[in-house]
């Protein structure tokens, strides 16, 4: 017998004790890890269904308003600030009227705007319909401009909303568009998503060309390297007199630059056209880009750099 268990036997017979060894606590099983919750599944965006008004006279307080149709970094911003210049155009900061939406909170509300023969989509076109023609009073104008790069992918909504809008679709070079919206946020894209990410804008931008009778097209290009020409024809297309006035905007800037209701950059601040980046050479489209620098008449069917009108578009893109 070993001597613990001795010494116990002897404390047992004389003092009715006995001593036990405490017994090492386990160490708590481990809980069991959670399963790692399965991905949310991204539902895609909910279409809203539209259609004209019914009666345009008494659901819609804008006269013919404008819309510029463009892709992200393309030149929108001074060209919003060029026609705000203008004493009968009033061209506020992005307004995102697209994202502005309405729910039924009840069926009961829900029938009740079916009785008065509104659906979800007519709703919100009077929604955006009263926003622009609050932002117009302010101003004291005739007409507003609305410049919002996202309105290219509901150009066909806009142009069913308000049956009588004008749209001028503003073009860019590719790779300048691609080039500048990667020096906006560099952090948070590569070229190359820059490139893929602006692409879905301008496509949309394309779709919205070949889809709206009589849009008004201007190349970026052409519009910083003769401002006047180029306004003189916006305006005739608008049926306004051109306002020489127009080209020295610093006194009409409205907004504050804001990231993300327009360029925020110093170029822009600076109240006058400024000439800027040279044009790309055709080597520098990538691949991704080449098809629509051809459909936008920035490279031939060869791939080669398009001369045609050279003089208007070399060495005047914007930042």
């Amino acid at each position: 017998m070993d001597l613990p268990r001795k010494i116990n036997s002897a404390l047992g017979a004389t003092l009715g004790v006995e001593l036990r060894r405490a017994r090492k606590k386990q160490a708590p099983a481990a809980a069991a890890k959670p399963a790692p919750k399965p991905a949310a599944v991204k539902k895609p965006k909910e279409k809203v269904p539209f259609r004209p008004p019914e009666n345009p006279a008494l659901d819609r307080l804008l006269d013919r308003p404008v819309f510029v149709i463009s892709p992200v970094r393309s030149g929108s911003t001074l060209l919003r600030l060029l026609l705000n210049a203008h004493s009968r155009l009033h061209a506020p900061h992005e307004l995102h009227i697209r994202r502005l939406e309405v729910h039924f909170r009840t069926k009961l509300s829900e029938r009740a705007m079916e009785a008065c023969g509104l659906e979800r989509g007519d709703i919100e076109h009077l929604l955006w319909d009263r926003v622009l023609h609050r932002e117009l009073s302010r101003a004291g104008k005739d007409f507003v401009v609305e410049k919002t790069p996202s309105n290219a992918f509901v150009w066909d909504r806009l142009a069913a909303c308000w049956p009588d809008a004008r749209f001028i679709c503003l073009l860019r070079h590719p790779v300048s568009i691609a080039k500048s919206w990667h020096e906006a946020d560099p952090v948070k894209r590569t070229y190359d998503e820059a490139a893929e990410d602006a692409l879905r804008y301008m496509n949309a931008v394309q779709r919205a060309r070949e889809g709206l009778s009589g849009a008004h097209t201007v190349h970026y290009e052409e519009l910083t390297a003769d401002p006047a020409g180029e306004l003189g024809r916006i305006c005739e297309y608008l049926d306004i007199d051109y306002e020489p006035t127009m080209l020295e905007y610093g006194d009409s800037v409205q907004g504050d630059f804001t990231k993300g209701l327009g360029d925020w950059k110093d170029k822009v601040r600076s109240g006058s056209v400024q000439r800027g980046r040279e044009l790309p050479k055709a080597s520098e489209v990538p691949e991704v880009l080449r098809g629509i620098s051809r459909k936008w008449g920035y490279l031939d069917e060869s791939g080669e750099a398009d001369e045609s009108g050279t003089d208007a578009r070399e060495g005047v893109t914007a930042s």
